[in-house]
């Protein structure tokens, strides 16, 4: 299967999304929970999800990694693959209006989604960029931080991904993921089938290789802070080979 094939599908899917509101990963309907309900079972508390507008919640995500960073008043964050904005908006309240949050995203009609809720809300120190997350249209040590909601694991050059978000980050950043990974190797009909590549469970990598790339890309002090088991359709035999965990790393 081919990387643009792969990119072609996740971003007819997630512009789908975009449109309609409905989550590709787990949808209100199929779960039997709202959005809000969703975003409270991985991460997100009350005050948090007051903080956001009501339309940038669209149930997707394995977590919450701006309760990860510990952001800091002035900061400039970046959220890899920021959708509708959801955690570009909760960030642009720990940074105040002397601090800067980029988000980029591949798919044209969640930065159109998150331009609009933006600006309707004005959050005047969030900015929406176009691109994709293995070719960052971001400067060299631009931000402070990077964040990350279930997004690395759809990229097919992780390693590629990495490499830029080292690139870009000042000396002494910090970059907080959550995000999907296995346990050893998943089926190769799994693999193979681009939706399970856009439900977030495909594309997943190997724990210890995801970790490895992270360093690999120069990264230092690696570590898992926490991971659970991810809950999907049982039916792919995937029980106990997929997890959710949040990754925090340092460029020196």
């Amino acid at each position: 299967m081919k990387d643009e094939e792969i990119k072609k599908h996740v971003k007819q899917r997630y512009s789908g999304i975009a449109k309609s509101g409905t989550s590709c990963c787990c949808s209100s309907s199929e779960c039997g929970t709202s959005f809000k309900e969703q975003a409270k079972m991985i991460g997100y508390s009350d005050e948090d999800i007051k903080k956001i507008p009501e339309e940038a919640n669209m149930g997707l995500g394995c977590g919450n990694p701006v309760a990860l960073a510990s952001l800091n008043k002035g900061e400039t964050v970046l959220d890899l693959g920021s959708g509708g904005g959801m955690d570009a908006f909760l960030a642009s309240k720990k940074v105040g209006s002397k601090g800067r949050i980029i988000g980029v995203d591949m798919t044209k009609a969640m930065i159109e989604k998150a331009k609009q809720t933006a600006e309707k809300y004005d959050y005047n120190n969030v900015e929406f960029r176009l691109g994709e997350i293995e070719a960052l249209p971001v400067e060299d040590d631009e931000v402070d931080v990077i964040i990350s909601n279930c997004v690395i694991n759809l990229s097919p050059d992780k390693k590629k991904v990495f490499q830029e978000a080292y690139r870009v980050l000042k000396p002494q950043g910090r970059m907080l993921v959550s995000d999907i990974v296995t346990e050893g190797k998943l089926p190769l009909e799994v693999r193979k089938n681009l939706d399970a590549w856009a439900a977030c469970i495909a594309g997943a990598m190997d724990k210890k290789d995801y970790l490895r790339a992270i360093e690999e890309a120069g990264f230092k002090d690696v570590k898992i802070v926490s991971e659970s088991s991810y809950e999907f359709d049982v039916s792919k035999n995937l029980k106990g080979k997929v997890s959710s965990i949040k990754v925090e790393a340092h460029k020196t």
